[in-house]
């Protein structure tokens, strides 16, 4: 499959979740939190164990680069943004080329936001 064909791949995967309630830790369609849409629209087991609030970037990269993704200078449409909407907290997103895809915990659902990230990125990964 080629990297074009992945990445729209991956961006379907994503967009097929906007709407699923939010649920911390959650890994199926009861329930996602930003992992768990990040996990299923790459097909892969995120980690266990984590707080809805953490800085430790060298952690998520550790878990990043564990599920077999590398980091990359520039993301673009399926690849994945490691954001910070605050001081202590890290939030995945799925890019679609247009905006993103993730979940949202105020909103209490998946959704597709249109545009560049809201928030600062951290950094892009792919796989």
């Amino acid at each position: 499959m080629s990297a074009a064909d992945r990445a729209a791949q991956v961006v379907a995967a994503a967009r097929a979740l906007v709407g699923v309630p939010f649920r911390l830790h959650g890994r199926d369609r009861d329930g996602l939190d930003c992992v768990g849409v990040a996990a299923l629209a790459l097909g892969r087991t995120g980690p266990g164990a984590y707080g809805l609030r953490s800085g430790d970037v060298a952690r998520a990269q550790d878990w990043l680069a564990a599920a077999g993704l590398r980091p990359v200078a520039t993301g673009g449409a399926g690849d994945l943004a490691l954001v910070r909407p605050g001081p202590l907290q890290l939030h995945l997103m799925i890019g679609t080329g247009a905006g993103f895809v993730h979940a949202h915990a105020g909103l209490g659902r998946v959704v597709e936001t249109p545009g560049p990230s809201p928030w600062p990125i951290l950094g892009w990964w792919r796989e």
